[in-house]
């Protein structure tokens, strides 16, 4: 019989990756690293450089393009989540204090 379940409701400690918030980056998720950067174009057709972060995740290393959020997860662990996936799982908390 298949079930029906739902997320717990907790809090975790997310960052966006904006391609120039290294060292907030760095304080944040110490185990993340730039392994390169890109040429794209931006919303006007020039091109702009775009930066990859690698997050060593349980699941082995996943990439991190800008704009994605960084996850600190409830053990302690960070994983990248696109942004659309990220304000459909979660909503800020207006109480920012976090334990």
């Amino acid at each position: 019989m298949i079930k029906r379940y739902k997320k717990k409701p907790i809090v975790i400690e997310a960052l966006k990756w904006t391609g120039n918030n290294t060292s907030e980056m760095e304080a944040f998720c110490p185990t993340a690293e730039l392994i390169g950067s890109r040429l794209k174009e931006n919303e006007w057709g020039i091109g702009v450089t775009a930066t990859t972060l690698c997050i060593p995740t349980l699941e082995g290393d996943h990439m991190a393009s800008e704009g994605d959020y960084i996850i600190k997860g409830v053990k302690g662990e960070f994983y990248p989540c696109k942004e659309d996936i990220f304000f459909m799982t979660y909503e800020e908390v207006q109480d920012a204090s976090i334990d």
